[in-house]
């Protein structure tokens, strides 16, 4: 008997649905199954208030969580930094595809980078980190809150209503449209979100597929597990004004991690780094069981990361209320 074809289920956006699809046509030709395509509408979707007002945490994730737990998909994908970091009772994070590009860019008129932008110019994001880390490296900037789409973002530019937007790389390469983009900005000044540039292939307990390891980058996992460390151990939310970036090298974790403030009058920010040793982990196989959030090593390294900026005052910044 043909095997029923694989459910995997997505938000309904065209990123979401072209990055979904790329991973599915991997997990079913592993598989050797056909698949289907599932487009589940989220809160963060349907609800176009600023993120800020409806919260990060979960909002274009919670209704396809609730799909796959009962079972109307059998697999979903997330853009991790969308995921929160406390697991989901009932499911499992089965995989973690290699990582594209963590870095955020800049797109903005006339070809120009950030140091470029004139005194005043307006710059678009809905995310509190890159509002604080504009206000640190162009407080003479004025950061505007915005939400949509790709198109709908650089729309904001080419239409002239705004000077700039900055966008995550990996959306733009995924979606093709990297050509927009006018300078990249590096991860040692402007560190992202956790998990930024990575999917999360979640699946339920028990559920068997070892065609799923096919997708699962043993290296990108351990990253991107101690970034969500970080920001579990601060006690942050993913729209919290922090940023986490982790790599492994040679069997060796490396973790920096910065803490910024918020109000539009100051520039402050905790910073810590941190390395240790790890051993990458081996790809899931037969029923799947619920997992820790990190490996031992690689909690421990984040663990020194968190007590570093917890002494440094992280969590005053962490509680200031957004300005």
């Amino acid at each position: 008997m043909t095997p029923a074809p694989l459910r995997i289920g997505t938000r309904g956006s065209k990123l979401a649905v072209a990055q979904t699809t790329q991973i599915a046509e991997r997990i079913a030709d592993a598989a050797g199954r056909e698949f289907e395509i599932a487009r589940v509408s989220t809160h963060g979707d349907v609800n176009r208030a600023s993120l800020k007002e409806i919260g990060g945490q979960g909002v274009f994730a919670t209704e396809l969580r609730e799909a796959l737990a009962a079972g109307e998909v059998d697999i979903a994908v997330h853009s991790l930094k969308d995921l929160p970091t406390v697991p989901a009772p009932g499911l499992v994070l089965a995989a973690h595809p290699e990582r594209a590009d963590a870095r955020d860019v800049l797109v903005a008129r006339d070809g120009l980078g950030l140091a470029d932008l004139p005194a005043g110019a307006r710059v678009g994001t809905g995310s509190p980190r890159r509002i604080a880390q504009l206000r640190r490296a162009r407080p003479d900037v004025t950061p505007v809150d915005i939400r949509g789409n790709i198109d709908t973002r650089i729309g904001f530019v080419t239409s002239g209503e705004l000077d700039a937007v900055v966008l995550a790389a990996a959306g733009l390469v995924r979606f093709d449209r990297e050509r927009v983009i006018t300078e990249m900005l590096p991860l040692d000044v402007f560190p992202t979100a956790p998990g930024q540039g990575a999917l999360a292939v979640e699946v339920r307990e028990g559920f068997e597929l070892d065609a799923l390891g096919a997708v699962d980058c043993a290296a990108t996992r351990t990253a991107v597990e101690a970034e969500r460390a970080v920001l579990n151990g601060l006690d942050a939310g993913c729209q919290a004004p922090v940023g986490v970036h982790a790599e492994v090298v040679d069997g060796v974790l490396s973790i920096h991690g910065v803490v910024y403030g918020l109000d539009a009058g100051q520039s402050t920010r905790c910073e810590a780094r941190a390395t240790g040793p790890v051993t990458l982990p081996a790809p899931a196989t037969g029923a799947l069981t619920a997992r820790p959030m990190a490996s031992d090593d690689v909690l421990a390294v984040a663990r020194l990361v968190v007590e570093d900026l917890l002494q440094q005052g992280a969590g005053r910044l962490i509680a200031e209320p957004y300005a």
